[in-house]
């Protein structure tokens, strides 16, 4: 069952109730930390610095920030994000203070890969020989590529730190996690029918993805399509507007926006797809981010309890293209957004889960 618990009970060490605050819109089932925490669920809005106070452990998802502002002087000493992204943690200042992080990574990205490739062909893209630009080849674009090959595509891989930690390029050589050799943004933006974006978003480094899809980016080459499931300000939106506009891009994706929620009314309008940031919003995904943070805590707390997501972790080998349409639509998410942009939170706290494609389970 989802919420499942094997392992050993409360005992001795336990001697005081812990306490946990959990951002309400993690969804789980049953009581996995009975005997060991006292459970408080909050709106992420109401996760204020007074709340934590007296908290052992947050449970959160990426509206929190997780920094001095809200945790100087309480006594949470783990924090669990159960999202992919973590640019909502300061980890410098939490490892400063022996704060312990924890991610929940790859947790959502067949379902992130589900919405891109269903974009893809929703819009009328999915044909053998789309040459498909991935930036950035971690937990969501390696299954973007492959599953993206399996369809016929010419697959364009760019990850210049993979492609540096590999030992350089080689141009003969392929990618590990894949057929794709790795090449240039510029030569993406050169070659590429189509572009999807699955960087973190950085603005230090030697390879920031701050505004990475940029005016210079976009002049190189007209794009069939552009989409951005990463991070919102990984893209311009200035950038995208005009390009938009003139033609440069015929078809836009967007998931993730600068400045969410208050986002670009003109970009909401001019992308054919247009939605709340919850491509990753899978019913199997939630289990899995629910299931790596809370056993992280009972973890932390010196439990040997775990919950079971009752899930498979990894995303299927392949899928067929009638399947993938059948299993989503992103063009009907849509439709809230661009009627209700100032609904924005409220669409992606309500989200109703949909399974990944071959999820239902």
């Amino acid at each position: 069952m989802w919420d499942s618990i094997c392992g050993g009970c409360w005992d001795s060490r336990f001697r005081a109730m812990k306490k946990v605050i959990i951002d309400r819109f993690i969804p789980y089932e049953g009581e996995p930390f009975a005997g060991i925490a006292e459970i408080t669920r909050l709106d992420p809005e109401e996760i204020t610095r007074e709340a934590v106070r007296e908290a052992d452990a947050l449970i959160v998802r990426t509206r929190t920030k997780c920094g001095p502002e809200l945790l100087a002087g309480s006594k949470v000493s783990i924090v669990a994000t159960a999202t992919i992204g973590t640019d909502h943690l300061d980890f410098r200042w939490l490892a400063s203070k022996g704060i312990k992080t924890v991610s929940a990574p790859g947790c959502n990205a067949p379902a992130v890969a589900q919405y891109v490739l269903a974009s893809i062909f929703h819009l009328g893209l999915g044909h053998p020989g789309l040459r498909l630009g991935v930036v950035g080849l971690g937990h969501v674009g390696s299954i973007v590529a492959s599953w993206a090959r399996n369809f016929g595509m010419d697959v364009l891989a760019c990850d210049p730190p993979r492609k540096e930690s590999d030992g350089g390029w080689n141009p003969g050589k392929p990618h590990e996690k894949g057929e794709e050799e790795f090449v240039s943004l510029e030569e993406v933006g050169r070659r590429a029918d189509v572009v999807t974006f699955h960087t973190p978003f950085t603005r230090d480094g030697r390879y920031p993805s701050f505004h990475s899809l940029d005016h210079d980016f976009l002049s190189i080459s007209p794009k069939a399509l552009v989409l951005n499931t990463a991070r919102g300000p990984i893209a311009d939106t200035r950038a995208l507007i005009e390009a938009k506009k003139s033609g440069r891009i015929d078809k836009l994706a967007i998931d993730c926006w600068e400045g969410e929620p208050s986002i670009s009314i003109d970009l909401l309008h001019l992308a054919e797809i247009s939605t709340p940031h919850i491509a990753g919003y899978s019913i199997e995904g939630k289990k899995r981010a629910t299931a790596v943070t809370f056993n992280a805590v009972l973890s932390h707390f010196g439990s040997d309890r775990r919950i079971d997501p009752a899930v498979a972790m990894l995303p299927p080998d392949s899928v067929d293209a009638a399947t993938l349409m059948a299993s989503y639509d992103p063009l009907t998410d849509s439709l809230p957004l661009k009627s209700s942009p100032e609904d924005f939170e409220r669409l992606r706290n309500t989200y109703p889960l949909r399974h990944e494609v071959g999820g239902n389970c």
